[in-house]
């Protein structure tokens, strides 16, 4: 038989974990659900400057702890399992998991997103052979090597300050000749020695034997093939939704993000989305949190006028 509760939050990033953490402390009934580890991306960052009230910084890892133990505190139940279904009915929603399914009067939908990646030949084959996503989790294990970074925003430029600190050489390869990052961080990485740049071009095969040794790179002006010889390669061009199981559920954008209010509502009552997943997100750890907030509040007014 189907558990019951008022509200279910889907994922357990920062949005998913202040509304947890909001809920359970106005004495509501919740379950958060995350299918892989507390925290979501930022569990990955190595450092956390810019999150309100930590003067020296925080490891992602670190912050996320320590929402989740406040909200645990506060009440909050919860479950490792992927969410695989939705189905909406106005004050009693199924939530289908791999864990099995549960009813709640009220949805919030955080899950975030995940990596996109490079959909090249040798892609798959080398992942953990080389091939990686998080420079975070397996940045050391390429102490003194040369690695590249594929990527012209924040997250491949921090991750390529944060190689720098122990590879030996770190390529930056941009399909444009312009990069998408901040200029605090583009000045950083201009600046550090060991980061060069190889612009207007794309990485069209991963090659190797036992584990990756070369790039094949393709010039987007002029077309000319090259191979560059690196140890390591690091994903860092963006992030997909977690929305698949939402198709035909809730409206989507092109991209596949949910598309919500400003008090995190989507078309279906009872259906609320925060942080990363929604539409026009800045993808930043405070305003996921300050989006969770608004989307535990929101949730509780429905909750209360049932």
């Amino acid at each position: 038989m189907a558990r019951k509760y008022q509200l279910i939050i889907v994922g357990g990033g920062p949005a998913g974990l202040t509304a947890g953490l909001y809920s359970a402390r106005g004495g509501f009934k919740v379950l958060l659900i995350e299918k892989e580890v507390i925290g979501g991306q930022i569990a990955n960052a190595d450092r956390v400057d810019n999150y309100p009230g930590f003067p020296e910084g925080i490891s992602g890892f670190e912050l996320a702890r320590l929402i989740h133990q406040q909200a645990t505190n506060h009440g909050l139940e919860t479950m490792s399992g992927e969410v695989t279904g939705l189905t909406s009915r106005y004050g009693s929603n199924i939530v289908n998991t791999t864990e099995g399914d549960f009813i709640a009067q009220a949805v919030i939908i955080a899950g975030g997103s995940q990596f996109r990646k490079l959909e090249v030949p040798g892609e798959g084959e080398f992942l953990g052979k080389g091939v990686s996503y998080c420079a975070t989790c397996d940045g050391p294990l390429f102490r003194d090597k040369a690695v590249a970074v594929v990527g012209g925003g924040d997250t491949a430029v921090t991750d390529a300050l944060s190689l720098s600190k122990f590879v030996s050489s770190v390529k930056v390869i941009h399909r444009r000749n312009q990069l998408r990052a901040s200029k605090v961080l583009q000045r950083k990485a201009q600046t550090e020695p060991k980061i060069e740049f190889i612009w207007d071009s794309v990485v069209t095969e991963v090659k190797g034997k036992e584990k990756l040794t070369d790039l094949v790179l393709k010039n987007t002006k002029n077309g000319i093939i090259s191979l560059l010889a690196v140890d390591g390669v690091f994903v860092a061009i963006g992030l997909v939704p977690n929305t698949e199981y939402l198709r035909g559920v809730l409206p989507l954008d092109e991209g596949g993000y949910i598309i919500t209010t400003e008090l995190m509502e989507t078309t279906v009552p009872g259906i609320f989305a925060a942080g990363d997943i929604r539409h026009n997100s800045v993808k930043q750890a405070i305003v996921a949190a300050g989006n969770g907030a608004v989307a535990a509040l929101s949730a509780e007014w429905f909750i209360d006028s049932l």
